[in-house]
């Protein structure tokens, strides 16, 4: 009997032990990432992280949090709260001691969040937008039968596809339930304005109503992201992150021609270029093998970069700053990550530290750019003649060379010093300078018996000198020498003849190694007259030609260099004698250089596959391979954001710890990775599945209880309801109004603006009105001044891009008004829709409803019908009071003078304030 008790007794010992084992395992356990890294940011790392690391304790890495700090003492001891120095310091209370110094104590609640946290082992956490994107599952929504199929329920027969399972699930967390879908007219506007940025046509909307079928919107869908202004309006947005202009920026802000890359962006959308691609050809276009004039222009993207052309700046300086603004923009616009913070130091609150950013820097560091007046390199376009002289000359090279590999590789260098004019020296590079200058702090210049060194040049396989250059010096002579100034003479020749620069040969011996190059001039005529060099090239003889005279060939070679071309802004890297050391700067200051760095991607992140290229290229592919963990999540967040008004994560510049957390991280991952995998980084299809969901169908009105619960819709249990971007209210104005202008691609355009704008002091560059069709295109091909941006667009929020822009705050301010009131490009609109309303309309009731269905697609409600018919009836009497008045509104180019009528101007009146309706510039 004892024994039985025993074992009894035993036996409940050990499911004593068991259970509470078993009860530990679901213990519930602090999270890192949500709640004590914000702990720790808010109140800790601003003294202990990347900036500051007082008493040499750092919070921002494990293994510095985990490490002995100056005094010896662990602050964090994992497993043991009472022994960590950290948890002391919080809790004492001596003002000299306690923790945070000089700051309100933590709370009761949070220092126990923390002992509970150390208790548990201090488990590290990264990041959750750092992690790698693994998929979730869906959630299930309704009941077993109705996901079958066999019965109904709200939950199933609302939703459309996953992106509604995930909104549901939070919905019911929170007792919430999703709104009925819009109305017809409502969705296939909202619908449009989003995929294409312009409104349907009565027609279009027609059709959709009368379109019984079951796939009626699946097919409004497919039509929209078929159409021409569907690239049109997403190259509308991304030009705000390529801080896209038709100018340089800074003090004169003088125009640039790089229109070509906002044409393959038009183009790339249309195409439905997978995003991968799309990215690499723009990062690293022209580091693919034989890369296309498409693939060059595409990188015109860190070519918007700006240029500051004034005299007496420092072109490295500039050079510099382009740099780190291409560094910056790439991690904000494909990383969405204040990557920039760590330009003077270690980031604050992510896992990045100083050197990182230099190493990522060593990337860019090898462009060609050097902040020139001339926008170097570029690609240049010949006419049809000079373009047959070039396949001349390529023919020419492939029937000499009979190897075609050898051939290849000639025509390849030639090609590309005619398209390109690389490699090149510009001569800003010279030094010692001796009797010289750099002109305007541009280009080299020097006078009689000045001199200047253009150092280490690699001339093995280059017996020929190209320089461009120019003067009004007659009977002048430079004299080139090797290694010093008075060394050996390797040519002599004179300047060119006055005139504008010209791109001259010059014969050079044959020389093997690299040296330094001295010229000195002598020109005892004009010995105060500058001799101006732009830019020097060393470069082979062409196949066949001969090597102590300047062949036929060369000659050829050298007109398609002095020819004049049309050029777009392209990114190249330099190589050889032109590659670059790249050095951390102490402090950010690019005057101050610490250690050299070679080029690599942050630590807290995938490592680069070794079998990649350690440049650009190689840089592009890591970022959208599938195992980084930003790249797809970032764009899906911000096609979201272009959506529904508001990001997954609301702070689509910032995914870091400091950015705002993710309303639905599972739905944002899911869509990552069906991106990656299934779309196969189709944009179409990302936004397919986006706008086919029911959650985006949802109609925007709301209970006054819902507004209570979900002020700003981050449940999503309504539709969006967003005002519309400042090129979407300048087309939608263009378009009801039989204005707009369909034409696609080519050079900006200059519409209507108000005077006055254009005040440049440095620069006599004006506005010149555009004629034809030009003068009523789509906003995204109006010419783009940074210093004095279109003023309608600013005014509605867009920003002057003079540096990349992620997000666009959107304000309401009654300049907004007086714009789509009084701007003549408004006036113009109303005018015009004035017209369509008399003419589809017998009365002033009938007109005003004419213009509103053509407007918003649907009828004016008759309390809004009264009042802008009391507004017509008050401006018509008005006008007949003041005829003068009448015609003065009506102005405008090829108006008929002889229509002209108190009718149509109070007409004009209604429509210019119907265009100005909160209803017409909001997306519902």
């Amino acid at each position: 009997m004892r024994t039985q008790w025993i074992l009894v007794g035993v036996a409940g010992l050990a499911m004593a032990l068991l259970l509470s084992s078993f009860l530990g395992i679901f213990e519930k356990r602090v999270d890192y990432n949500t709640q004590i890294k914000p702990l720790l940011n808010k109140n800790c790392i601003i003294c202990h992280g990347g900036v500051k690391k007082a008493a040499g304790f750092s919070l921002l890495f494990k293994q510095e949090a985990l490490a002995p700090a100056k005094s010896g003492k662990l602050a964090i001891v994992p497993g043991d709260a009472d022994a960590s120095e950290m948890i002391r310091r919080l809790t004492l209370t001596d003002p000299d001691e306690r923790m945070p110094l000089d700051h309100p104590a933590l709370k009761p609640d949070e220092i126990d969040l923390l002992r509970k946290w150390i208790d548990q082992g201090a488990e590290w956490g990264d990041h959750w937008a750092y992690q790698p994107v693994q998929k979730p599952a869906v959630p299930a929504i309704g009941t077993f039968l109705s996901r079958l199929g066999i019965s109904a329920n709200d939950e199933t027969d609302w939703a459309t596809n996953e992106i509604d399972n995930f909104i549901l699930d939070k919905l019911k967390q929170d007792g919430l339930k999703p709104s009925p879908e819009a109305d017809r007219a409502t969705l296939i506007r909202r619908v449009s304005l989003d995929l294409t940025g312009l409104p349907p046509t009565e027609k279009e909307v027609a059709d959709f109503l009368g379109d019984k079928s079951p796939d009626a919107y699946e097919k409004v869908v497919d039509r929209l992201l078929k159409s021409p202004a569907y690239g049109e309006r997403w190259t509308g947005m991304w030009l705000d992150l390529a801080r896209y202009a038709d100018t340089k920026g800074y003090e004169r802000d003088p125009g640039r021609k790089i229109w070509r890359y906002r044409d393959w962006l038009i183009k790339a959308f249309n195409q439905d270029k997978p995003f991968d691609q799309f990215t690499i050809e723009q990062l690293a276009g022209d580091l693919l093998p034989d890369p296309t004039d498409d693939q060059l222009i595409a990188t015109g993207f860190h070519r918007n970069t700006m240029t500051n052309d004034e005299g007496g700046t420092q072109d490295e300086e500039f050079r510099t700053a382009a740099v780190i603004d291409r560094v910056n923009t790439t991690w904000d616009v494909f990383g969405g990550t204040t990557f920039a913070c760590i330009q003077c130091h270690s980031h604050p609150y992510d896992p990045f530290t100083h050197d990182e950013y230099y190493k990522y820097l060593a990337f860019f560091n090898n462009t060609r750019d050097e902040d020139v007046t001339s926008d170097t390199p570029t690609l240049r376009f010949y006419k049809p003649a000079d373009s047959l002289k070039l396949v001349g000359l390529q023919h020419y090279i492939a029937s000499t060379l009979r190897n075609p590999q050898q051939a290849k590789a000639s025509i390849n260098q030639f090609t590309h010093l005619v398209r390109t004019v690389e490699p090149k020296i510009n001569s800003h590079d010279f030094d010692q300078y001796v009797n010289a200058s750099l002109l305007d702090a541009k280009y080299f210049g020097f006078q009689d018996k000045g001199s200047c060194r253009i150092k280490n040049v690699t001339l093995t396989g280059r017996p020929r000198l190209l320089l461009k250059w120019g003067t009004k010096a007659t009977n002048a002579t430079v004299t080139l020498h090797q290694d010093k100034l008075d060394g050996p003479v390797l040519a002599q020749f004179p300047t060119p003849k006055p005139g504008k620069d010209t791109v001259q040969m010059i014969l050079l011996p044959p020389i093997q190694g690299r040296h330094s190059l001295y010229l000195s001039l002598n020109s005892p005529e004009k010995p105060k007259d500058w001799v101006q060099i732009k830019w020097v090239a060393f470069v082979a003889v062409l196949p066949g030609q001969p090597q102590n005279a300047i062949g036929e060939k060369s000659k050829v070679l050298l007109d398609l260099l002095n020819t004049d071309t049309e050029q777009t802004p392209i990114m190249l890297d330099g190589s050889g004698d032109l590659a670059r050391q790249t050095h951390v700067f102490e402090r950010g200051n690019w005057m101050v250089k610490g250690k050299q760095v070679t080029p690599d991607v942050p630590k807290s992140f995938p490592a680069m596959d070794p079998n990649q290229p350690k440049n650009r290229l190689g840089l592009a592919r890591w970022m959208v391979s599938r195992e980084h963990p930003l790249t797809a999540r970032v764009a899906v967040n911000r096609f979201w954001e272009q959506l529904f008004g508001t990001g997954i994560v609301e702070t689509v510049e910032d995914m870091g710890t400091q950015g705002i957390q993710p309303t639905h991280q599972e739905l944002l991952d899911y869509l990552a990775v069906e991106f990656m995998e299934t779309d196969q980084w189709s944009v179409k299809k990302l936004l397919k599945r986006m706008v086919m969901s029911a959650t985006y169908r949802q109609q925007s009105n709301a209970s006054p209880e819902l507004i209570a619960k979900d002020p700003y819709n981050k449940l999503l249990a309504r539709g969006p309801r967003v005002r519309l971007s400042s090129e979407a209210v300048h087309d939608q104005a263009l378009a009801v109004s039989g204005l707009l202008s369909r034409k696609l691609y080519g050079p900006s355009v200059m519409p209507m603006q108000p005077d006055g704008i254009w005040q440049s002091p440095y620069d006599g560059e004006s506005w010149k009105q555009s004629t034809g069709e030009d003068l009523h295109r789509r906003a995204l091909y109006t010419y783009w001044k940074r210093t004095a941006p279109y003023p309608s667009m600013v005014t509605f929020d867009s920003p002057s891009r003079e540096f990349c822009q992620l997000r666009r705050l959107r304000t309401n301010t009654p300049l907004q008004a007086l714009v789509t009131l009084n701007d003549p490009v408004y006036v113009e609109a109303a005018q015009n829709l004035a017209d369509f309303m008399q003419a589809h309309g017998s009365s002033p009731e009938r007109q005003i409803q004419a213009g509103f269905r053509r407007v918003m697609l649907r009828d004016l409600h008759q309390k809004k019908l009264a009042v802008l018919l009391r507004l017509y009836q008050n401006t018509e009497q008005y006008y007949r009071q003041k005829p003068g008045e009448a015609e003065n509104l009506l102005d405008r180019l090829g108006f008929d003078c002889k229509k002209v009528s108190p009718e149509l101007a109070a007409l004009t009146v209604t429509a210019n304030t119907m265009l100005n309706l909160d209803e017409v510039i909001t997306k519902e």
